[in-house]
């Protein structure tokens, strides 16, 4: 442990620095959760702070532990990676001001400055998403020896990239933000986190997912920490290998990461459909548990034919082996 937290020490600074600040926010916002009662569209008002605090601590230690990988265009990708950190401070502080004001921060359109802050925020996650993708695109040219992380590492930033774009599905109006725009009553929001309900109902704890329609929350989420759960996955496939002999072919870990990072893809499609239907996570129709089957069987199997396929392949060197040593005679001379 003393060993990791020397390493850390010699990540990416900027990033570092601001996971640190906003591991202190984080305890900042569960103050506020705890002393602040006040609720704004159906959730304490703290309860959003606390999330992207997290989120983006999470996001930056991440970061911070990839660019140590990098072989080439350091540089470059220190830079980027330092106007990350600008871009993320900028869009915090717009949150924590509009919760300091009693306002909402996304999708409101309101009044002036309202919209005005909102017009920054829709700014500066676009150009976050860019250097994202900058970076995603220096590491998939980054050699790393394991398979098997190797392809964890890949999989994860692609899959994560693709989960913070899907954040643009709740950009756009809804019909019925169009509709009273139409007819002259603007609602003073423009997007909206839920699907089929409005913004603000009964909502899951801590999350404040909706649990009464349709969130595009989840599957953002659920896409967003690839990042985080394709290299833990690898990292756990390490550590059982010291255990398991069928783990401990580089080969067979890197086919289990193709199977784990197939099926996270599938799982953030199959989240994404269910909340474009407007349908509640915890509520799942036929449709969505069938799609979910199909999805647990598929990767059950891959997994099962993967693990199967190397037994097979390290018996028959053993079998001969064990030929020759029972049959001396029959050892090719």
């Amino acid at each position: 442990m003393s060993d990791l937290i020397g390493q850390a020490r010699t990540w990416h600074r900027p990033m570092m620095i601001c996971a640190g600040v906003m591991a202190a926010m984080a305890a900042v916002s569960a103050g506020g959760l705890l002393l602040d009662d006040r609720v704004l569209l159906g959730a304490p008002i703290w309860l959003k702070p606390f999330k992207f605090a997290v989120s983006i601590a999470l996001y930056c230690v991440t970061w911070a532990w990839l660019l140590t990988l990098l072989r080439s265009r350091q540089r470059l990708a220190n830079r980027v990676s330092t106007a990350i950190v600008v871009i993320l401070f900028v869009e915090y502080a717009i949150i924590v001001t509009q919760v300091v004001r009693g306002r909402a921060s996304h999708f409101n359109a309101s009044t002036p400055l309202d919209s005005t802050l909102f017009s920054v925020m829709g700014g500066s996650i676009a150009a976050l998403w860019t250097g994202t993708l900058v970076l995603t695109v220096l590491l998939l040219r980054t050699p790393i020896p394991d398979p098997a992380s190797r392809w964890a590492i890949r999989l994860g930033a692609l899959i994560s990239l693709v989960g913070a774009g899907l954040g643009a599905l709740m950009i756009g109006p809804t019909s019925e933000q169009l509709g009273s725009m139409r007819n002259g009553t603007p609602t003073g929001f423009i997007g909206a986190h839920s699907v089929g309900v409005a913004d603000g109902g009964p909502s899951m704890p801590i999350t404040g997912w909706s649990t009464t329609g349709g969130d595009l929350r989840i599957p953002h989420f659920v896409g967003m920490h690839a990042l985080q759960v394709l290299p833990l996955l690898a990292l756990l496939l390490g550590l059982l290998a010291t255990r398991l002999p069928a783990l401990r072919d580089g080969g067979v870990r890197m086919r289990l990461m193709f199977v784990a990072g197939a099926g996270y893809a599938g799982l953030t499609g199959l989240v994404t459909w269910q909340a474009l239907r407007g349908q509640p996570l915890l509520s799942p129709d036929a449709w969505t548990l069938a799609a979910l089957a199909a999805l647990a069987v598929t990767v059950t199997l891959a997994t099962v034919l993967t693990l199967a396929k190397r037994e097979q392949g390290s018996f028959t060197p053993v079998s001969r082996e064990q030929s020759s040593l029972a049959h001396p005679e029959r050892t090719p001379r």
